[in-house]
């Protein structure tokens, strides 16, 4: 029998596909330990952390190798470069794995990678960078936008733009929320079970459970090898959706028997949600552009159980004249640069750029153009993003109210008594990562006026 890849060796190929191939972090990981599923809960868990922790501390560990190596990060052959940066996360951050397997380890694997003439380098880079480890010198803390940038693995165009947004104290407290691993929030479905019932289910599997916050029937877990091998979430029991993508829904308020149109819904989490409040009453149409995005919900949607659930291949940059005025409720949740769930999406750091926060704040405004005309009067409007920018949250919804016959509802009332005061008056609520305990996210309520 041939023994296959090692830990390791996957590690390095999820990071050749993320930084090469510019494949998501997430699906990538995914995909390796669904086609390794014979991989033990801590080989699993090894590389996991090993791949995630690497992309999240990337600045960072390119600004430690640069200090040891003869060769700069960026000129250095890819693989040696991501094998590097692999190597130095567990040196810097695994206390439990010694410096020399690390090394062996690396020197191992770059010969097995064909690069036999390049072992005495990456041998001599780590034992130098695990002897002096501690003599690393790093930015004067007092420039801000170098310092950050470094220690929390930041690109310095995003800490700058925070620093001007939100001031020092609060940016620091974003990038640490960052780093900080999180259990997993997922959403009872209460037209299956109650969150006790869910709740004592998992905890008997060995899975350790905690109530989030708010909403009362958000849960978080953690201690679990796969997913898809929780009984519960096969049967459909819960679905994995962050608090703040709850609050989305609650601020929505739908009543039964509401016609709801959720125009950018992959993979599904609010549609569902939606459908859910409805009682089975009314409709929820939920669209996506791709065959594959509307096939996504379709699964999520079978296993969840949700009957008054359309499903529909639409570009929501394209008006669908037969909904138009036809629904009590549009949300639209719109492709954002995503930059409130870095925590989950570590690697749409390194993607993301100014001009292209700049082309998602048009696309923004497109798309909430054409699907406003779907709300009936008197009807309701979301509007929300995963992300920290103004530029594409506060500033779109007030050029949506200049432009379109809307009024700003406030969310007082639907939220917890801990974010009203973030709230305030103006049917804005730009929750932050660090701040308010939850993913970076953005709502805003709007209502179509009669007449």
């Amino acid at each position: 029998m041939t023994e296959g890849p090692d830990c390791r060796e996957l590690a390095l190929g999820i990071l050749m596909e993320v930084t090469r191939q510019e494949e998501y972090s997430h699906i990538a990981i995914r995909n390796v330990l669904e086609k390794y599923q014979y991989l033990g809960k801590q080989e699993r868990a090894f590389l996991t952390r090993l791949t995630e922790g690497t992309l999240e501390w990337m600045l960072h560990l390119d600004y430690i190798i640069n200090q040891f190596s003869s060769v700069r990060v960026n000129k250095m052959k890819p693989v040696i470069r991501n094998l590097l940066r692999m190597s130095v996360y567990q040196l810097k951050f695994m206390d439990g794995v010694p410096a020399s397997a690390v090394c062996n380890e690396a020197v191992k694997l770059a010969g097995k990678k064909s690069f036999r003439n390049l072992k005495g380098f990456v041998n001599g880079v780590l034992r130098a960078i695990a002897r002096n480890l501690s003599q690393v010198s790093y930015p004067d803390p007092a420039d801000k936008r170098a310092y950050l940038s470094v220690m929390y693995s930041m690109p310095e165009w995003i800490v700058e733009d925070w620093l001007a947004w939100y001031g020092p104290d609060t940016t620091e407290q974003i990038l640490k929320a960052f780093l900080e691993k999180e259990p997993l929030s997922i959403r009872t479905n209460l037209a299956k079970v109650s969150p006790k019932e869910l709740k004592d289910r998992l905890e008997s599997q060995g899975i350790a459970v905690s109530k989030a916050a708010w909403p009362e029937y958000a849960l978080r877990i953690e201690q679990y090898n796969y997913l898809g091998a929780i009984p519960e979430f096969r049967e459909g029991l819960f679905q994995v959706q962050d608090v703040s993508s709850m609050l989305a829904v609650e601020a929505a308020k739908p009543r039964e028997g509401d016609v709801c149109i959720d125009v950018c819904a992959a993979p599904g989490g609010k549609s569902f949600h939606l459908a859910e409040k409805l009682g089975g009453t009314g409709r929820v149409e939920a669209r996506d552009l791709t065959e594959y995005k509307t096939e996504l919900i379709r699964e999520n949607g079978e296993r969840l159980g949700a009957g008054n659930l359309i499903i529909r291949q639409w570009d929501a940059c394209v008006l669908h004249e037969e909904s138009v005025e036809t629904a009590d409720l549009v949300l639209a949740d719109l492709p954002c640069s995503g930059l409130g769930v870095l925590g989950k999406k570590t690697d749409l750091k390194y993607r993301m750029t100014r001009e292209q926060q700049e082309d998602l704040a048009g696309l923004q405004r497109r798309i909430l153009g054409i699907v406003q005309a779907y709300v009936k009067p008197g009807g309701t409007l979301i509007y929300s993003t995963c992300t920290i920018n103004p530029g594409e949250n506060e500033k779109n919804a007030a050029w949506f109210l200049e432009h379109f016959p809307f009024e700003a509802v406030p969310l007082k009332d639907c939220l917890p008594a801990e974010l009203v005061s973030a709230a305030g008056d103006g049917g804005m609520l730009q929750l932050l990562p660090g701040v308010h305990g939850c993913d970076g996210f953005f709502i805003a309520k709007f209502r179509k006026k009669a007449g």
